[in-house]
């Protein structure tokens, strides 16, 4: 057996990608799929569409001419986690549109639970939040009695994107997930590793909706033949930031690395331990593997690369966002700029989703240079916000930030940051480490690569980046320190 395929369903994209035993990209295919705004703060998929486009994605790689199936020795998934799927057991049809992670729309339920938030924090380690799945199977059954009566009479599965995939590439056959995507749902207890029936309770959520779940690292079923033409075990399932996490080989506590996409996330492995924060940081599932459970904390960043796409499409002062690095180097600093980010509402460690963006500081001097590097700044700046919370919450100084994501290719983005964290950050030579991620975790448990530290031969440094003693750097830090209140304070 010569490869590891990687099924990585995105936001907004489905992908597969093919890996070889040292961890070498090579194939790959890739579908959009189409992203649906239904109403203000709302954010829906077809979930049929994201099978399309995967199987797709897929088939394309497996049509590879100079790679057999027969050379494939697992399949791995990665997904975007918290979006949420609800389908007929029997015919396999979705009841309702996916409700995309972005959705806002059950902010009014968590209200309604404020009272139990520490109940669902202490559990579950989440903030009790719109962004998490478990609201989102509420709305869906309360939208239709119909719906909710199919749902308790036990005809109904949920499952975020991973078991959607594994349902279809099963052909029905296997319904399960694994614990990092379990624990991103509100309603599975990361200390007791189960379904908690007191937060069912509260959002009333049959347990018969629930699919099964396993390790990050195991077999769990084959590909049906009449889905792919082939079969193939799938032996891997992680959500894409623990995946990330592991695909960067962050196996140590204390190591951090920060996803560079739509938005950022930063996760530091905290090993054994499930570290409750004590500044709004996530505690969740790192990943399990051979009966051990590994946590992490994590921190979220709304919005990252999208600020680049708002520049590039509401601005319209760059055409595409790799112009923005050359633009934000047309002006040896920001010009006394600030951008908050909050397009919206800002995430940890502030937690308010009723905060909205703004661009402080301009004068009759601005340039569009000064408000692309402002940007740039403000995506390291909001990073940096989280790390420093984790840091406090895990006791324990890191040396290196390891990154990956899009967004990383700007490498003055990257040295903003390394000036600004004071920490070296460090580019692998794969950038697909969500996907390599998910490909390890299956490699791993067919006996494709032995053990950690095999694969610990095959990682790759691209770049590091060193912290520079930066003039500038003191600066951007006190405006951001002044400004950044204003806007939460204007939002009560």
């Amino acid at each position: 057996m010569k490869y590891i395929l990687a099924i990585d369903a995105g936001t907004t994209s489905s992908r597969a990608i093919l890996f070889d035993k040292n961890g070498q990209q090579k194939a790959i295919a890739q579908h959009e799929f189409p992203q649906y705004f239904p109403q203000e703060s709302w954010v829906e998929h077809n979930a049929n569409e994201i099978w399309e486009t995967q199987l797709k994605a897929v088939k394309k790689v497996l049509a590879t001419k100079t790679i057999a199936s027969t050379e494939i020795a697992a399949i791995g998934i990665t997904n975007q986690r918290e979006t949420t799927i609800i389908w007929d057991r029997k015919t396999g049809e979705p009841v309702h549109n996916a409700i995309v992670w972005q959705d806002r729309r059950t902010a009014s339920i968590c209200d309604d639970l404020s009272k139990h938030a520490s109940t669902f924090l202490n559990k579950t380690g989440l903030i009790l939040d719109a962004y998490f799945s478990g609201t989102k199977i509420k709305w869906i059954l309360d939208s239709d009695p119909n719906i909710r009566q199919r749902a308790e009479a036990g005809d109904l599965a949920f499952g975020t994107v991973d078991s959607w995939l594994i349902w279809k590439l099963t052909n029905g056959k296997v319904h399960t997930t694994d614990v990092t995507n379990a624990s991103r749902t509100l309603i599975y207890n990361i200390h007791d590793l189960s379904w908690d029936q007191e937060l069912l309770s509260l959002l009333n959520i049959p347990a018969s909706l629930l699919p099964t779940v396993v390790s990050s690292s195991e077999k769990v079923g084959e590909t049906d033949a009449d889905v792919l033409g082939v079969t193939l075990p799938i032996s891997g399932i992680a959500g894409d930031q623990q995946a990330a996490l592991f695909g960067q080989l962050c196996i140590e506590p204390g190591d951090v690395k920060n996803t560079y996409g739509t938005g950022c996330f930063c996760i530091m492995n905290t090993g054994e331990k499930a570290v409750a924060s004590n500044n709004k940081m996530l505690t969740t599932i790192g990943w399990q593997r051979n009966g051990k459970t590994f946590y992490a904390l994590e921190g979220s960043v709304f919005i990252a690369g999208a600020l680049i796409q708002w520049l590039r499409d509401q601005l319209k002062i760059i055409k595409a966002a790799p112009e923005v690095e050359a633009l934000a180097k047309t002006v040896k600093d920001n010009g006394g700029v600030t951008f908050i980010p909050a397009l919206s509402g800002l995430g940890a460690p502030y937690w308010d989703p009723e905060a909205t963006g703004a661009i402080m500081g301009i004068t009759r001097g601005t340039e569009k240079g000064h408000i692309a590097r402002a940007a740039l700044e403000a995506i390291a700046l909001r990073s940096r916000d989280i790390i420093i919370e984790m840091q406090k919450d895990a006791r324990a100084e890191f040396s290196t930030l390891k990154v990956d994501g899009g967004a990383t290719g700007n490498d003055l983005l990257m040295q903003i940051q390394a000036d600004l964290l004071q920490k070296e950050v460090v580019r692998p030579n794969t950038t697909e480490t969500t996907a390599l991620g998910a490909a390890f975790f299956a490699g791993l448990a067919v006996g494709f690569w032995k053990d950690e530290d095999e694969l610990k031969s095959i990682w790759e440094e691209d770049k590091t980046f060193q912290p520079k003693d930066n003039p500038n750097t003191e600066r951007i830090l006190s405006l951001w320190a002044k400004r950044i209140p204003k806007v939460l304070k204007d939002n009560g």
